[in-house]
């Protein structure tokens, strides 16, 4: 597959994920479609030499692997996140004011607040609705897919400052306009009825619901060149593409190979189905167990194992190179990023990024390298997370993008591929 087959392909996933549920869908008749079979984490497992398999956690974390003909002959994990800064709506949404119909939202993770302004917005997610009993609701998956909702700027007039920089309120100043109400007041608990309509149910009976706000404008190849990709969530659907590609594609049949796409990494994955928990190792763990071999068998692996960890990484600026290291500059469509920290905020050590380096001389991919300004305290990813609880080496990559958590970010088209090469040679 081409560059520009692999950005599309890029472009048509990340259109069919706009909360992490829809992510682990798609995700999950990607592996289908490959042969991966569906195991319940709630049943006991059957596993075979040979086959091919994945389990969903929680609907919004998912974890697949294939087992070798020798799985005992080396263990290869890589890891990604399904979420991304965004915009949740709260309980009882429903805001009335001087006949505006507003929603009541809350900011999930560090987004840039200002780039969700004047955008059209929609609405995707989970709802849960009276089932058979108490623990047992019934679950929808909602993508309304049409504009639906604004959060609109101040005009200028009412503000002269506003190009010299505006403070955001969360609680007041990103509150999505949704429609207008009747001066009598009796919609005003109108996005009840809203959603109960779409989903077609009755109000009454809708439990909760995890919805997400998501722009309607769709991705695109853009530049002179057609050399840039522009679009919402590439933080770190880039990564979860590559994940898919590497275990589909890759030529390994020895050992066993594992991909997991973690919920909450943007809040800081210490929940039930995030990179914190001891969801992977369980996993792990429990194939080691299912296949007959001991505890000690599946430590000793661990030990040996490898794992990447592959999330986004801040490229150079145009306008303020300063920002990034002065030896150390990723560049859109430079390649994978290598990235590393002293303070182990990435988890890569002297033999892991000698490891990854290598991966890519081998098979002919272009790689750079990622540093931290010393003077600045940096971001972090799941790799050092997932490390500390699962004790294999790490190395943290990515592709570069400008715009990191903006509702729109801008990556290199050739480094879509030079990472899913990556993963698919780590595969091999």
């Amino acid at each position: 597959m081409d560059t520009k087959q692999t950005a599309d392909k890029l472009l048509r996933l990340i259109k069919t994920c706009p909360s992490p549920f829809h992510t682990v869908e798609t995700s999950i008749h990607i592996l289908e479609k490959a042969g991966f079979i569906k195991l319940l984490p709630t049943e006991v497992w059957e596993l075979e030499l040979g086959k091919k398999y994945y389990t969903s956690v929680y609907g919004s974390t998912l974890i697949a692997f294939r087992i070798g003909e020798k799985a005992r002959d080396g263990l290869r994990v890589a890891a990604a996140h399904t979420d991304f800064p965004c915009l949740r709506i709260k309980p009882a949404a429903s805001i009335g004011e001087n006949t505006y119909g507003k929603l009541n939202v809350e900011t999930y993770g560090g987004l840039i607040l200002n780039t969700w302004l004047d955008r059209p917005l929609s609405i995707a997610g989970k709802v849960a609705i009276k089932g058979s009993n108490a623990f047992s609701p019934e679950i929808k998956l909602v993508d309304l897919k049409r504009p639906l909702l604004t959060i609109p700027n101040l005009a200028i007039h009412m503000n002269r400052n506003v190009n010299e920089g505006v403070a955001l309120n969360q609680q007041k100043d990103m509150l999505p306009l949704a429609t207008m109400l009747k001066k009598d007041g009796k919609d005003k608990n109108f996005f009840d009825g809203f959603l109960a309509k779409e989903i077609g149910c009755n109000k009454e009976d809708i439990l909760s619901y995890e919805l997400t706000l998501y722009p309607t404008e769709m991705g695109c190849i853009m530049g002179f060149k057609d050399e840039f990709i522009s679009s919402p969530r590439l933080d770190n659907l880039t990564s979860v593409q590559a994940c898919l590609t590497g275990i589909i594609e890759g030529k390994r049949n020895q050992g066993i190979d594992i991909i997991a796409l973690f919920d909450n990494e943007e809040v800081g994955s210490h929940t039930k189905q995030g990179a914190g928990s001891v969801v992977l190792p369980q996993t792990i763990e429990r194939i080691y167990e299912t296949l007959g071999y001991s505890r000690s068998a599946y430590f000793s692996d661990v030990a040996k194992g490898f794992m990447l960890s592959a999330d986004v990484a801040h490229a150079m600026h145009p306008n303020v190179p300063e920002k990034n290291d002065v030896t150390n500059k990723p560049i859109l469509n430079g390649g994978v990023v290598l990235k590393m920290a002293a303070n182990q905020s990435y988890a890569g050590d002297t033999e892991a990024i000698a490891v990854a380096a290598e991966l890519c001389n081998q098979a002919h991919i272009l790689y750079q390298h990622f540093v931290n300004r010393s003077d600045a305290k940096g971001g972090s990813t799941l790799g050092s997370i997932v490390s500390s609880l699962l004790p294999m080496r790490t190395m943290d990559i990515g592709v570069p993008i400008l715009a990191m958590h903006s509702v729109r970010e801008l990556m290199g088209i050739k480094d879509q591929k030079a990472l899913e090469d990556m993963i698919k040679a780590f595969f091999s």
